[in-house]
């Protein structure tokens, strides 16, 4: 605990005061933690959020004949849309009903360059 007040408050361990007998200051410490904190939220927080709220728009923009595919890897075209879940056709007959969070991509865009 001493150890971590120590680093906290910017002082060595063995001269806990300046040459001048005052306590050495926080501040550096202080300005360094808030400069981690400011990078974390740049590079690694903001993109996160950014991304999620892209796939959100595309999850609540899904309509009939989008092609789409899911977590596992399974392409399919939309033939139903509900509330929650989606119904997409596979291959031929075959339909699946998945949920909306299972649905990462819109591959119908890929396809058209």
């Amino acid at each position: 605990m001493n150890l971590l007040f120590t680093l906290l408050m910017g002082a060595p361990a063995a001269a806990p005061a300046d040459g001048a007998g005052q306590p050495a200051s926080a501040l550096p410490t202080i300005l360094m933690f808030v400069a981690i904190i400011a990078v974390m939220w740049l590079f690694m927080i903001r993109p996160q959020r950014k991304q999620q709220k892209e796939l959100q728009n595309f999850r609540n923009a899904l309509k009939k004949g989008d092609k789409v595919v899911t977590v596992g890897g399974i392409y399919g075209e939309i033939v139903e849309v509900s509330e929650k879940t989606v119904l997409i056709r596979v291959d031929g007959d075959v339909k699946l009903r998945v949920d909306k969070q299972g649905l990462v991509k819109d591959y119908s865009e890929a396809e058209q360059k």
